[in-house]
């Protein structure tokens, strides 16, 4: 998830809380994601006990949200065999770099996508001159410099984010010795993203399929990402887990799904990106919490209502529809 700054600004707390890991399942856990003030957000983390290892599925952006993964693996006695990133969003792939420096044998598996991003002209590259301006000007204060440098830092080792093993299509896989369902995405939130699903405790990982308080569309296509969406839906899973936020029962995904499909027909429509957000918000409602978090999760929405009829119903980045 790739947010404006200015739009995370809202959101409290600039002293770094990392929730503790806990157990979704048997040999499955859950190092949840932050989203502090000021602050880019780290995307939750599954660790699945594998034959081999451990397999940890994204890593990440901030180091205190990678340290506790690691500190995870050395109380467990347990190497780190596999890192699958749902996709290439630095919030959910920074922390391969930190990982790998202490396992150098875990392998990275995703899809071609990132080389897209930080070939030149890429959605990365592209927003690595935004972010050095940013740092020559005053405007912005010392949590948010940190944040750009973090940014920056990132993309200098920016191999780190390639896969070691290209995941090019959906199939049945072993990663760290432990079968997995790993589907891949044609456009969604990236123009290539992974989600597994898990057989034995009837969990699927899926990353930025869902988000909140709204869809992140920076570099969605809409259309393809309702298909993914309809793709999880006919798996038996249990438990879905998504890249922010709390595990999802099947019945809270299907309205999640649901809000989704009426918000993407409401961009395509003319009515007021207002009315879109507010219907979006209405119909997520028990996600969102008080007052202020309606409010929050009805203007990410209307906001992105006019980006995406800006171009054209979808991201500027979006390759397939």
């Amino acid at each position: 998830m790739l947010l404006p700054l200015l739009l995370a600004t809202e959101l409290a707390a600039q002293t770094p809380v990392v929730p503790p890991i806990r157990e979704l399942a048997p040999g499955v856990q859950l190092q949840p994601g932050g989203f502090e003030g000021e602050r880019g957000p780290d995307g939750n983390t599954i660790i699945f006990d594998a034959p081999d290892g451990l397999v940890v599925v994204d890593t990440g952006r901030h180091s205190w949200h990678s340290d506790a993964i690691l500190a995870y693996a050395r109380e467990r006695g347990r190497p780190i065999a596999a890192i699958v990133n749902t996709h290439w969003h630095l919030d959910h792939s920074s922390g391969n770099g930190r990982l790998k420096a202490v396992y150098p044998n875990a392998r990275v598996y995703t899809t071609s996508a990132v080389d897209r991003v930080i070939a030149p002209g890429g959605f990365l590259v592209r927003n690595m001159d935004s972010a050095r301006q940013m740092l020559v000007g005053t405007e912005i204060t010392p949590v948010q410099r940190e944040e750009v440098q973090i940014f920056l830092d990132t993309m200098v080792d920016s191999q780190v984010l390639r896969p070691d093993v290209v995941i090019e299509h959906s199939q049945r896989m072993r990663l760290g010795g432990r079968r997995f369902d790993v589907h891949v995405t044609n456009g969604a939130v990236t123009d290539a993203d992974v989600w597994l699903y898990d057989r034995r405790t009837r969990i699927a990982v899926i990353g930025d399929l869902v988000t909140f308080p709204a869809p992140f569309f920076e570099t969605a296509c809409p259309q393809r990402w309702r298909e993914a969406l309809d793709e999880v839906w006919s798996t038996p899973f249990q438990i879905a887990i998504a890249g922010h936020g709390e595990p999802m029962t099947r019945d809270q995904f299907n309205v999640w799904r649901t809000a989704y499909g009426v918000f993407v027909d409401c961009v395509s429509s003319e009515r007021e990106p207002a009315i879109c957000g507010s219907g979006w918000a209405q119909a997520t409602a028990q996600f969102n919490g008080d007052e202020a978090g309606q409010r929050r999760a009805a203007g990410f929405a209307g906001y992105y209502v006019t980006m995406l009829r800006n171009n054209g119903g979808k991201s500027a980045d979006c390759l397939t529809n």
